[in-house]
């Protein structure tokens, strides 16, 4: 292998997810800069590197030094030394103190911030509590590079040290040493990769230890497709091709997991892991609960003739039925598709309560569905989340022994809810409480594990309500009359014209959809319904690939946004101005997984920026807080749901057909308010429309309802 020792002059991108990183570096024996390319920890401009590789040379970038391993070596010259600390390596650091600190302590710095870290008050303007803020960090840095050294030692790469440190502290390399494999509980972990780890550490291929963490992430694995337990028999398979082991192995190894309650078994044969099958038998025992209770019924005729006069409004048959029910019903769900008079139902529901003088709480996933109940009804709604008052790590606020107060809760966006919420949520219901849960159960299932609303109303034991008379008002937009055409499997209007608000860009080059999507976004759209780009949201049924949600957001971004204000993290450039999503819940922020904003300010010294969401005060996030944002130009349909955007465009290609699913394209045109395009062919668009197979969820919750235990 060749070795390379150079400079790190610029971080031209970084994944870090996987930990690849291309560097532009000095070099010695080179004048020109070099290109260094493999995966490695975070590397800050301005860090020197020891690097052992090889060239080779890219068809379309060139020469390059693939990195086998490295190691980072702390910088000698005063001027290395001001690049390295002010390369955002330390919290608090940016350019302008790196050079106060510099200038005060030369040569010496590195030494002063190690040995003697109090003297760092006497630079001017640093003050202590940024002191503190830089002596924190770096003893936390060298805590992650020894971290990153464990792991490459071990034949893995480090890119993922800072979150297994996030997790585990000083401890992580003794938890690593005595049991790789509890590093699955890392967030971007997985089993394969604590197995490299083990295996290089020369754990056998038996061990207890690996067996049953192959077993739990089998399950795991099955939770992320959204189911709640596996068979004894499909584990068994599974788990044993993924351990590459005899099944007779496992026998032995489910058992004892078994008596160690590390599984329950919920006979004859479905295995569990302890949060799926308590939140699924508590939702059943909640809900059983709340139903049992008896309610008292006020004089619905004369309530709902009330409404209807203070609001000059006629309900009919249907909705009227939904309005008595509500009042009648300790539970309901009420469901049905766009135009079918959901949110005018909600209302009617909500007066009648409010006539009866019932206190009435409103509720939804995610931010923006909350955003828009409010919006629809005139009340304040919260997401689940907030209405539990969520405090991590502590948990909900809201719970059984701290019951939410009011006498109704209403539940929008319930096809979203996976069964861990849920049961969340129903712990905090007292029992004398009014529920209704509203939602379209022909969506996209929730994300996570389960199949809430479409169980409850298989059950029976829950009453509902479907609404499916389409109203005339609604009748006139075609993206009302396609989706339903496309509920009912058949193909979608695609004809065009300039009084319709449902349109078809044929687009048969798959190659070619990328610029006929930002064509549409930064001219067309724009120009013939009088927005603006960032009010045109691009759904994709999936992120890879040339039309996935990545390569759209680069090429979207680079269009709509020439700021020159930015700043990197995770591979993806932030600029001012820039349009993005929220992708976890931030507690602490008020900010919810799906919340789109606007960055309204980049600080590049303290290496932080700004984001307001919804037009709402700035929210303030330093560089390790990024990989919380994602570029949000384009985005999945999955992220989208419980969201309404006024121009919706959805690549439809032959490329997507592992995700061309009817309820995907269905859920996709709904969120459009004024406008859907769909780009690409009709083909891709027949694919979708005409695979109904939902994937059937592995869940029990219909089944525990309808026992009525």
């Amino acid at each position: 292998m060749d070795t390379l020792r150079c400079v790190v002059a610029r971080v031209t991108f970084r994944n870090d997810e996987n930990g690849w990183t291309v560097l532009r570096v000095k070099a010695k024996g080179f004048e020109e800069p070099q290109t260094v390319v493999g995966s490695m920890g975070a590397i800050n401009v301005g860090a020197v590197i020891a690097a052992k590789g090889e060239w080779k040379t890219d068809s379309k970038y060139g020469r390059q030094f693939s990195i086998h391993e490295y190691e980072e070596i702390i910088p000698a010259t005063v001027s290395g030394i001001e690049k390295y600390l002010g390369s955002g390596l330390i919290k608090g650091v940016g350019p302008k103190y790196a050079g106060r600190i510099v200038k005060i302590f030369g040569a010496d710095t590195l030494d002063v911030i190690e040995e003697t870290p109090e003297k760092l008050i006497e630079v001017p303007g640093l003050g202590q509590k940024r002191a503190e803020m830089i002596i924190s960090a770096w003893r936390e840095q060298k805590e992650i590079k020894n971290i990153m050294l464990f792991l490459q030692d071990h034949g893995v790469g480090s890119a993922l040290a800072y979150r297994i440190f996030g997790e585990f502290g000083a401890d992580s390399i003794s938890i690593a040493k005595e049991n790789p494999y509890r590093l699955t509980d890392v967030r971007g972990i997985g089993f394969k990769t604590a197995d490299i780890i083990a295996m290089n550490m020369g754990f056998d291929s038996e061990s207890a230890y690996r067996i049953r963490s192959g077993i739990a992430y089998t399950l795991s694995e099955c939770s992320n497709d959204g189911h709640c337990f596996m068979r004894r028999a499909d584990l068994e398979k599974k788990a044993a091709e993924i351990l590459e082991i005899k099944r007779s192995k496992l026998d032995g190894k489910i058992d004892d997991m078994l008596l160690t309650h590390d599984l329950i078994l919920e006979p004859p044969d479905c295995l569990y892991i302890p949060p799926l099958f308590f939140s699924e038998n508590g939702t059943a025992r909640r809900l059983r609960a709340i139903i049992s209770r008896a309610a008292v019924i006020p004089d619905t005729g004369d309530l709902i003739s009330r409404i209807e006069a203070a609001n000059d409004i006629r309900y009919d048959d249907v909705q009227q039925g939904a309005i008595r029910m509500a009042l009648e019903s300790k539970a309901m769900i009420l469901t049905g598709g766009p135009g079918t008079g959901k949110t005018t139902t909600v209302k009617g529901i909500i007066g009648v309560y409010h006539a009866a003088g019932l206190r009435v709480l409103l509720a939804a996933p995610t931010g923006r569905a909350a955003k828009r109940l409010t919006e629809t009804t005139g009340m304040s709604a919260k997401t689940i989340h907030r209405l539990l008052e969520a405090k991590p790590p502590n948990g909900y606020q809201k719970n059984e022994d701290n019951k939410l107060g009011g006498d109704v809760l209403i539940v929008d966006e319930a096809s979203m809810i996976d069964i861990l919420l849920m049961y969340n949520l129903l712990k905090a219901v007292p029992d004398e409480m009014r529920l209704i849960f509203v939602g379209d159960a022909d969506q996209l299932p929730s994300v996570g594990p389960g199949n809430v609303l479409r169980d409850m109303i298989e059950s029976d034991a829950v009453p509902v309500v479907k609404l499916t008379r389409i109203f005339r008002q609604a009748m006139e937009s075609r993206i009302v009359r396609n989706a339903h055409k496309i509920n009912r499997g058949e193909l979608p209007d695609l004809s065009n014209g300039k009084n319709t608000d449902f349109f078809f860009a044929e687009q048969k080059d798959n190659s070619a959809i990328p610029a006929t999507i930002v064509n549409l976004c930064a001219a067309r759209l724009p120009r013939f319904f009088k927005v603006k780009p960032t009010d045109i949201q691009v759904l994709c049924p999936m992120q890879r690939g040339e039309n996935g949600s990545q390569n759209l957001n680069v090429l979207l971004q680079n269009a709509l946004n020439h700021s020159r204000i930015s700043i990197h993290r995770g591979g993806i450039e932030f600029r001012q101005g820039d349009k993005v999503m929220q992708i976890k819940n931030n507690y602490d922020k008020e900010v919810w997984n799906g919340d789109i904003g606007v960055i309204t300010g980049i600080d590049i010294n303290d290496k932080c920026i700004s984001v307001s969401f919804d037009g709402a005060v700035p929210v303030l996030y330093d560089i390790s807080e990024l990989d919380e944002l994602v570029l949000a130009y384009a985005t999945t349909v999955h992220k989208a749901q419980g969201s309404e955007y006024d121009i919706v465009i959805l690549p439809m290609t032959e490329q997507h057909y592992v995700m061309l699913q009817r309820n995907l394209l269905y859920t996709g045109i709904t969120r459009a308010r004024k406008a859907v395009v769909l780009v690409g062919t009709e083909e891709a668009i027949a694919m979708a429309v005409n695979n109904n197979k939902v994937g059937k969820r592995n869940t029990g919750l219909a089944a525990r309802l309808k026992r009525r235990e």
